[in-house]
């Protein structure tokens, strides 16, 4: 079933389930938007911030509403580092791709300073200043996280050429207690840890995505409350179940989604009696 049939079907303006959401269509928790309104006041001092969570929590979709946000902000400039390179020539060459500066390494020095030079000119004629964000920040070396911080700053820590967003699991905050990485550790202003959401939540959200989506009736309150309830508190678990959910309804032509389709799809099948061998 394709997401054109789900589409039309229901006359939904997007499928609210599947990754690839538009920027009205992100949900974020009040803490995230506080966190955000934060980091837009640290940018022009430069340093880190941190988002931290257990995997399905809605870090990726955090980051990708924070950027949102950011990118309105006429003095700010956002490059978002979804697959980070592990070797630092390849993670200057993106760095370079994201912000517009041609770099082809030859050696650490030459990218380095050719990135400075780029971000300085833009801070000091433009008053432009660059954000970077980094999911998976988990997966980055700390060969990299180290050229990061030496990227951050010039004249002594007195000028502000970048600020960074690390978006990771619950394995990052530990990587920054190590000598390796604590001076990075030190730099982080700002730090947002999503936890698992109550079933309150998840519900908020359902009918978040509902009404941006264009049909806020699509499932009945009893199947919201179900669906939320038995989700496991993770919202990758809540939008997988929803988004098979909404398939098979359009398969069977069905007006609208609720608890009876719910128990069919999803409800273990009842277990075959056993045979009396010696009946």
């Amino acid at each position: 079933m394709t997401d054109v049939n789900i589409r039309a079907l229901y006359g939904l303006k997007y499928n609210p389930f599947l990754p690839n959401l538009p920027a009205e269509a992100l949900w974020v928790l009040p803490e995230a938007e506080r966190f955000a309104q934060r980091v837009q006041a640290l940018v022009p001092q430069g340093g880190f911030a941190l988002i931290t969570g257990d995997p399905g929590q809605g870090k990726s979709k955090t980051l990708q509403w924070i950027a949102q946000h950011l990118t309105r902000i006429p003095d700010i400039i956002v490059g978002v580092m979804e697959r980070p390179q592990s070797k630092p020539a390849d993670f200057y060459r993106e760095l370079g791709e994201l912000f517009g500066v041609g770099l082809t390494p030859v050696n650490r020095y030459g990218s380095f300073k050719a990135l400075r030079a780029r971000w300085k000119a833009h801070c000091q004629s433009t008053l432009v200043r660059p954000v970077l964000l980094i999911d998976e920040a988990q997966e980055v070396s700390s060969l990299c996280l180290t050229e990061l911080r030496l990227l951050q700053s010039a004249c002594f820590d007195s000028e502000s050429l970048l600020f960074t967003i690390l978006c990771g699991d619950g394995r990052l905050p530990d990587r920054f207690r190590t000598p390796e990485l604590l001076p990075l550790g030190s730099r982080i202003r700002a730090r947002l840890q999503l936890t698992p959401l109550t079933p309150e939540q998840l519900q908020d959200y359902l009918n978040f995505a509902l009404e941006q989506a264009g049909y806020q009736q699509l499932m009945t309150p009893e199947l919201i409350q179900t669906l939320a309830a038995h989700s496991l508190n993770n919202l990758r678990v809540l939008n997988h179940t929803a988004a098979e959910m909404l398939a098979a309804a359009t398969e069977r032509n069905l007006p609208r989604l609720d608890e009876s389709l719910y128990f069919e799809l999803f409800s273990p099948a009842p277990s075959k009696p056993r045979r009396n061998k010696g009946a």
